[in-house]
């Protein structure tokens, strides 16, 4: 895994440029990405846009790009749903996850679900033309503060999180952010504050997750979400 180093590569005489595709939920977003990515570099050439996972989806199908840059979250289950639908089919396409978040839990939902890097939106245009070179060039990229913390994650180290994992892929991200506050001795009351929720939906989650966890009780909640590395 390489960090994203500053510096414009020239394309080689003749070479096709990097065909780049945006998927996020904000427009305005969109919008700055590619006018820095089309402005500044020759080499990468953003080819199409989508704001939900249904249009990134069929896009995706049909422009058949080199690299997806990929938000995160988005409705209909975001960029790992994106991925889930896509990559399959597509094993050439190559995944970029351009996020907001730098959340333990979004980064390891996403790289298990075939992403080849995760970057931050803090990232200058001039790192992201270059993380988007390397990706497609074979390396995987992380901003410099997710290495390290990835490199933990995936290493064979005892306690490590295993490379996949179905019962927690099973989890939504909301369900995941109540189960890490369960496990780190919250009460309900206390992470309906946190989460601007009400009592009533922090129980409903916790009930979908023991269901979907087939464990009984919230002790045994906060084991299972610790052997994850959720707490």
């Amino acid at each position: 895994m390489t960090e994203p180093q500053t510096g414009e590569a020239a394309p080689e005489p003749g070479a096709a440029a990097i065909r780049v595709f945006l998927v996020d939920d904000h427009g305005l977003f969109r919008s700055g990405v590619r006018a820095e990515l089309d402005r500044g570099f020759a080499d990468v050439s953003v080819v199409g846009e989508a704001g939900s996972v249904d249009e990134a989806v069929a896009a995706i199908r049909h422009l058949r790009p080199d690299v997806v840059l990929l938000d995160v979250h988005m409705p209909e289950g975001g960029g790992a749903e994106v991925l889930r639908q896509v990559r399959p089919e597509l094993p050439g396409v190559v995944f970029l996850a351009l996020s907001v978040s730098d959340a333990a839990e979004d980064v390891i939902a996403v790289i298990r679900a075939g992403a080849r890097g995760y970057v931050t939106k803090t990232i200058s245009g001039r790192d992201l033309a270059d993380a988007v070179r390397r990706v497609h060039s074979g390396d995987a990229v992380f901003s410099p503060r997710l290495a390290g913390f990835v490199l933990d994650v995936f290493s064979d180290r005892p306690g490590a999180a295993p490379p996949g994992d179905p019962e927690l892929d099973l989890l939504t991200r909301r369900e995941r952010d109540v189960l890490r506050l369960l496990a780190r001795g919250y009460a309900y009351k206390e992470i309906a504050g946190e989460l601007f929720i009400s009592v009533k939906t922090v129980e409903t989650h916790v009930s979908s997750v023991l269901r979907k966890t087939q464990l009984s009780n919230r002790y045994e909640l906060s084991r299972w979400a610790s052997d994850r590395r959720l707490v």
